[in-house]
């Protein structure tokens, strides 16, 4: 289990018997949000039977509703990598024409008559570490200051918890994930 004691956006939500934390990347980019409910009954969040919708998120984790706050965090070191074949998807979806050599048509995004799509595949890939976390191709690292308060909160992540990464000036959510398992 890693540990940092430093400010950080941090807010309780009873809505959802929850604590959120926001720990910025270096450059303030990104950050990565992280959903830790109070009690576990199982081996999932409980989070996953609440209304989380992307609107509820974004009003949770708005910087009017998450303060700095001094925070003592215990994190678990983690890397998830997941890969998906999106052709499957994507034909299902009625994307087929892409697909076949004789029907598909991207001339207009190359001159190559013989081009077409003969697989799509996504691949996700994060990694949470003491030098600070990886998503894909977003490198990022934790700031510190460290200094005493007794206002300080625990968020201490030794049971499932919810992350999202968001992208700060879009307000996008880039990556989204669940943490079963930590150490």
């Amino acid at each position: 289990m890693m540990r940092q004691d430093a400010k950080f956006p941090y807010v309780k939500i009873p809505e959802i018997d929850c604590q959120i934390l926001e720990m910025p990347y270096e450059g303030k980019e990104l950050s990565m949000l992280i959903f830790l409910p109070r009690e576990i009954l199982d081996d999932s969040t409980g989070l996953e039977r609440k209304l989380l919708t992307y609107e509820k998120i974004m009003e949770w984790t708005s910087p009017e509703k998450m303060p700095l706050t001094d925070v003592d965090v215990r994190l678990p070191r983690f890397k998830m990598e997941e890969k998906y074949d999106l052709k499957e998807v994507l034909t299902r979806m009625g994307m087929v024409d892409a697909f076949d050599q004789a029907k598909c048509n991207f001339s207009g995004i190359s001159a190559a008559k013989d081009l077409y799509l003969y697989d799509a595949i996504h691949k996700a890939f994060v990694e949470v570490n003491e030098k600070g976390t990886e998503a894909a191709a977003a490198t990022g690292m934790f700031m510190c200051n460290s200094s005493g308060n007794l206002k300080q909160q625990y968020f201490t992540a030794d049971h499932p918890f919810l992350f999202f990464i968001r992208h700060n000036s879009s307000m996008n959510i880039l990556f989204a994930g669940r943490f079963c398992s930590p150490e």
